[in-house]
């Protein structure tokens, strides 16, 4: 396993190739909506000509939740999408790629499962 220099900067994680992953700064940060029918635009979810997501149904709202974290390129886009206490609240149930998980768990501790630090 290679390790990394002293005062190097760890590569950016991609939540695919090409696309970096956007975190937010604080958890606080994300005042989006906690309830409701969300629509979301279609350069965050064109796999359907449905874009809407109704918060009320758990699935319905993983899976908005798993596509910003996936698909956002700005942090306005986590900002005005998500929610700090659910994205907390649903965190341990979303299917993300290595990289998104890893960026967000090392940002943000509250997101880690129990007994595991950042490395």
């Amino acid at each position: 396993m290679a390790t990394m220099p002293v005062g190097a900067s760890r590569p950016p994680y991609h939540s695919r190739p090409g696309r970096p992953v956007v975190v937010a700064a604080s958890l606080a940060d994300l005042r989006g909506p906690a309830e409701g029918t969300i629509e979301l635009p279609l350069r965050l979810f064109w796999s359907s000509p449905d874009r809407s997501f109704d918060l009320a149904r758990p699935h319905m709202a993983r899976s908005m939740y798993e596509t910003v974290l996936v698909e956002a390129s700005r942090p306005e886009d986590l900002t005005a999408y998500l929610d700090g206490d659910t994205l907390i609240a649903l965190w341990p149930d979303l299917w993300l790629p290595r990289g998104v998980r890893q960026a967000w768990q090392e940002q943000h501790p509250a997101l880690r499962p129990a007994g595991v630090t950042a490395a």
